[in-house]
Parts: C-alpha cells; sequence; structure tokens
C-alpha cells in the first residue's frame, strides 16, 4: 500500500430510498423473531413514487401488521406529507410473501458437512444467502471503524437531527454525506473533501433565488452539522478541506418520490459499514 493516499466512505440519511428499504426489511425481521424466535425470513422491499412493496421469502408462526409496520416506519423516518411525493399514511402497501422453498430451506435446517461423519457442533449449522467480506476493525476511532465511514455516519446523524429537532426545518428526509481522509504511513492526517447532499424545500423564508438558497444551505450546513461533529475530534478540516454542498445544483425532489429504492442481495458485504448502493434485504435464519 502507498505510504501517502486518500480513503473515502459514504453514509446516508434514514431518508435515502434505499435506506428507507432496509429499515422496513430490518423491522419486518424484528417484528416476526420477537413473536416467533424460529422464524425464516427473506424480506425484500421496493419503494417508489406512492409506493411500497415487500416481497421475499417468510415462514413464521407469527402474526404480523406489515402494512401498519410500514406506515409507522415511514412515518418514523419522517415521510408525512403528501406533497412530498411520498407519504405515511398515503402510499400503497402491497404484500406478496411467500414462504421459503423446501429444497432451499434443507440447505439452512442441516450443512452438508453434518451429512456425512463430522460430529462438530459448529459444522450442523446451515447457511442461506452467502456473501464474499472485507474489512477487519481498526483502532482509528473508539468504534474500531475506520475514519472515513465513522466520521461520513456522524455527519449523517448529525444531518437527521438537526432537521428533526427544527434546528435547520427546511430540510427533508434524503440525503447523502461523504468524507475522503488523507493517509500517511497508513494513519489518517487530515480532512480532504466533505460532501453533504440534503433535500430540502424549493425556498428557505424570503430566499427564493436558487443560489442564494444553496448558499444559505451551505452556511447552515458547516454550523449546524460539520462544526458540532468534528468539535471533538483531533483532526478536523482545515483551510485546504474542500467542502461540497448538494453539488449537483439543487435537492428538492428526493426520497421515493426522487429515486425507487430497494434492498438486494450483496455479493459483496464492507464490513466497515460502508453504504452499498443496492444494500442487503434483512435475512434471519
Amino acid at each position: 500500500m502507498s505510504k501517502s493516499f486518500l480513503f473515502s466512505s459514504e453514509s446516508v440519511t434514514e431518508g435515502h430510498p434505499d435506506k428507507i428499504c432496509d429499515q422496513i426489511s430490518d423491522a419486518i425481521v424484528d417484528a416476526l423473531l420477537t413473536a416467533d424466535p424460529l422464524s425464516r425470513v427473506a424480506a425484500e422491499v421496493v419503494v417508489n413514487t406512492g409506493l411500497v412493496l415487500l416481497t421475499g421469502e417468510i415462514t413464521s408462526q407469527a402474526q404480523v401488521n406489515f402494512t401498519r409496520l410500514v406506515r409507522d416506519k415511514v412515518a418514523e423516518i419522517g415521510y408525512t406529507d403528501a406533497k412530498n411525493g411520498f407519504c405515511a399514511e398515503s402510499c400503497a402497501v402491497l404484500v406478496a410473501f411467500d414462504e421459503q422453498s423446501p429444497d432451499i430451506a434443507q440447505g439452512v435446517n442441516v450443512a452438508l458437512e453434518s451429512r456425512g461423519s463430522r460430529e462438530d457442533q459448529f459444522d450442523l449449522v446451515g447457511a442461506g444467502d452467502q456473501g464474499l467480506m472485507f474489512g477487519f476493525a481498526c483502532d482509528e476511532t473508539p468504534e474500531l471503524m475506520p475514519l472515513p465511514i465513522s466520521l461520513a455516519h456522524r455527519l449523517s446523524r448529525q444531518l437527521a437531527t438537526v432537521r428533526k429537532n427544527g434546528t435547520l426545518p427546511y430540510l427533508r428526509p434524503d440525503g447523502k454525506t461523504q468524507v475522503t481522509v488523507a493517509y500517511e504511513e497508513g494513519r489518517p492526517v487530515g480532512i480532504h473533501t466533505l460532501l453533504i447532499s440534503t433535500q430540502h424545500t424549493p425556498t428557505i423564508g424570503t430566499l427564493t433565488e436558487e443560489a442564494a438558497v444553496q448558499e444559505r444551505i451551505r452556511a447552515d450546513l458547516w454550523e449546524a452539522v460539520v462544526t458540532p461533529v468534528f468539535a471533538e475530534l483531533p483532526i478536523k478540516p482545515d483551510s485546504n478541506t474542500r467542502f461540497l454542498t448538494n453539488p449537483t445544483g439543487k435537492f428538492v425532489i428526493g426520497g421515493p418520490q426522487g429515486d425507487a429504492g430497494l434492498t438486494g442481495r450483496k455479493i459483496i458485504v464492507d464490513t466497515y459499514g460502508g453504504y452499498s448502493r443496492h444494500g442487503g434485504g434483512a435475512f434471519s435464519g
């Protein structure tokens, strides 16, 4: 590995279409396992303008009101106004779950090794959907994650916080952050680039011109999001750090209205916790 390099990681807010799907599928697994710990769940979710589709395979004795679960989760995320093109109480919720195929289930119920002569208890464990993993724990942050993804997650969480607590009331749920960290001798030494894209209202108070709106957003994000996140960290942005906000120009149409979202079975999983465009569906068993 080069002694000097840049490393970037991306995170998304709870209102990003793919993240909405991940949260709904996670909620489905949680609800089913709470009622029936032996549930087998492969929950896939698709969202688009005014629509949530639930599909996949579920084998469980639990009874769950999936429609209510979806509406509660979407409302918790912040989509409560039909004018935004996606609303918890007005979106259609289509439920199309089947039971898992018995041919597939046999590979999950009993591992291949157990069908031979091996008797080790760990050889009895079956497996469903598999993936390739990369990444490892490191000492760059208290959570043992690399600094770029840790910072990207912190920015996304702070972005959601200032939206929900009214600090920046013009923000909407969809958003994305990206942090590029400069490394020397394998250790982080500086912040090369910060990027924050956030959905927002077309106007802010008396500001109606697009350039003025974006300038206000840039200033507010630095003060209310970036500054608090880096307040107690030893590595901070400096005069050489690039700070990009809504680089496409504006971000009024977002969420499922702006881009369809889905969960999907990943082939490669970043164990650092980095965001994958089509994040994994939620699974149990």
